[in-house]
């Protein structure tokens, strides 16, 4: 139930029924116009909505806009609308003022539906899948990590409440070099374990993490030093095959730690094996695409637009990982049947964003409309007014574990989803465990806590009657459940511009328009009517705020 986007589209159709009506009596000629423009005036002084229909046609009617507008005027019915009242203004803006039964309705839809408000029901939801995080398994999760985990999540759950069918899915890069380095690594440290420092020399290109630590120990415990007896080969396959999973726990326990849950925990592995790799490739050279060169496949990449082609298997036979991303991506939309598929990646991976849907589009999947990329920019740590790089725990760089040791998950969440992916941001440390109305989310957090505080405090006079929600027409009030039926459209917009940070925004915007409500209202003292109307009002302002921090993955509490 969209209040705001029934408002404008009444408002549209009252404009071109007083526009016929106009042709009808002869006081305006009939033409060829545009359709009728309704927006949000700058200043809420000038109404609730205003049209610019009369500007629009000064040229087809050939008339100054004063005069349509005076003409449309005339002719305008408000009977059954919500408005109360059309004015003119400027050289011919149609300014429509919401009347009192519009705000009433728009409480009562909130609590009709309660904790579905703001939800949409589509008439055909897109079936999505959203993709998120796909860090390699062989090392701790980074903050660029932490970012695009919570953008990705966020930005599914706002899908979801957009009437579409959202699929979360962490895509695990299981094959290829990566996981030839880990084992190498794993297998330095072991070595360098049992038989000293000294016994192998540790290769500058393998993983140099303390994790990689901590696993040779954790090997050395289990099997002590047993697997020295065994060859390379063998030795480097257990490493793998105990490193990996136990790496992929961690990984899940990090993430929903962090209040992430996937659908669906994908494995690169699992496309070489069935040998989907292989005949997604032979598809590329059937659409004639391809051609070979020293030994290895190559991709036209550069018939597409692209700067060079691509290797898609080298001389040795094996595929790349280009190849394989082809592949898990054909699967999306192939086998599983995805309208649409939305990779959260770092900004870094741009280059690869039109390889890939050209690629798909060579076999026949529309990649170019059908994936889209959400490139994610670099995030800086700030604590003191110096970035941070470090982690105090071990000295190297933070990691998402390290975050959430440092700050409460709620604001590494909040303060994650607070700017556009697109956007460079600073994340300040000391902000974010702040408990003042600086910081944004204990600003709304805070409204909500006082709204609870309210209610607790206060009992309307007769609790089964139906308060008479009529009696709100103050401008705080107003402005309030104004405010509070916009969440569906902000849901709506921030679906549309992949964009979840707008409803961190609407969440603090909202929360200013409650406390200022509660500063300039009073609501214990006033006559019994007004009160209970008012007590409305605290309910809808606390269901909606709750709304939209469930939507961002946060807490709504009710003492602060």
């Amino acid at each position: 139930m969209n209040l705001m986007e029934n408002a404008r589209r009444q408002a549209a159709e009252i404009v071109s029924a007083a526009y016929a009506a106009a042709v009808r009596s002869g006081t305006l000629p009939e033409a060829e116009i545009p359709a009728v423009a309704v927006e949000t005036p700058k200043d809420a002084a000038n109404g609730d909505w205003a049209s610019t229909f009369a500007m629009q046609c000064a040229k087809p009617l050939r008339m100054a806009p004063r005069r349509i507008a005076e003409a449309l005027l005339a002719e305008t019915t408000l009977e059954g609308s919500c408005f109360e009242r059309v004015t003119i203004a400027g050289p011919g803006f149609l300014n429509f003022t919401l009347g009192a039964q519009w705000y009433a309705e728009a409480l009562h839809a909130v609590e009709s539906l309660g904790d579905g408000y703001g939800r949409t029901t589509s008439g055909r939801p897109e079936k999505i899948m959203v993709e998120f995080v796909s860090a390699n398994p062989t090392g701790p999760m980074h903050m660029g990590n932490a970012r695009g985990g919570v953008l990705g999540d966020c930005l599914a759950e706002v899908l979801r409440w957009a009437g579409n069918d959202v699929t979360r899915e962490f895509y695990i890069n299981d094959a290829g070099n990566q996981v030839d380095k880990f084992a190498h690594s794993i297998e330095g440290r072991y070595l360098q374990a049992l038989q000293g420092e000294s016994s192998v020399a540790f290769d500058p290109s393998w993983y140099q993490g303390e994790d990689i630590r901590e696993l040779a120990g954790e090997l050395i415990r289990i099997h002590g030093d047993s697997l020295l007896s065994l060859s390379p080969e063998e030795r480097r396959q257990i490493f793998i095959e105990y490193g990996l999973p136990s790496n992929i726990a961690k990984m899940e326990r990090d993430l929903e730690r962090y209040k992430i849950k996937y659908d669906v925990w994908f494995r690169e592995s699992g496309l070489h094996e069935s040998g989907f790799v292989e005949e997604t490739v032979a598809l590329l050279e059937q659409a004639g695409v391809t051609y070979e060169q020293d030994g290895a496949l190559w991709l036209r990449s550069t018939d597409f637009g692209c700067d060079k082609d691509d290797v898609l298997r080298r001389a040795n036979g094996f595929y790349t990982y280009f190849a394989a991303d082809i592949a898990y991506h054909r699967n999306k939309f192939a086998v599983r049947g995805f309208d649409r598929v939305i990779n959260i990646w770092g900004a870094d991976h741009h280059g690869h964003v039109a390889r890939l849907q050209r690629a798909l589009d060579a076999i026949g999947l529309d990649g170019s409309h059908r994936l889209e990329i959400v490139l994610m920019q670099l995030v800086r740590m700030m604590q003191g007014g110096q970035v941070v790089r470090m982690s105090k725990r071990t000295g190297k760089s933070l990691t998402l574990s390290d975050l959430l040791d440092e700050i409460p998950v709620d604001a590494a969440r909040f303060f994650f989803n607070s700017r556009a992916a697109e956007t460079q941001m600073e994340f300040d440390l000391d902000l974010a465990v702040k408990q003042d109305s600086e910081n944004p989310l204990y600003y709304v957090q805070y409204a909500h806590a006082r709204i609870c505080s309210v209610l607790r405090g206060v009992e309307p006079a007769d609790p089964s009657a139906a308060p008479d929600l009529t009696l709100l027409t103050h401008e705080d009030e107003r402005q309030l459940i104004k405010a509070i039926a916009q969440l569906p459209d902000e849901i709506l917009m921030a679906a549309r511009d992949r964009d979840p940070s707008k409803l961190n925004k609407f969440g603090v915007q909202l929360a200013g328009r409650y406390h200022r409500f509660y500063d300039a209202c009073r609501i214990k003292d006033a006559e019994p009517a007004l009160r209970d109307a008012r007590l409305a009002l605290c309910r809808a302002a606390q269901q909606t705020i709750k709304n939209v921090l469930s939507i961002i993955g946060v807490e709504a509490p009710e003492r602060m």
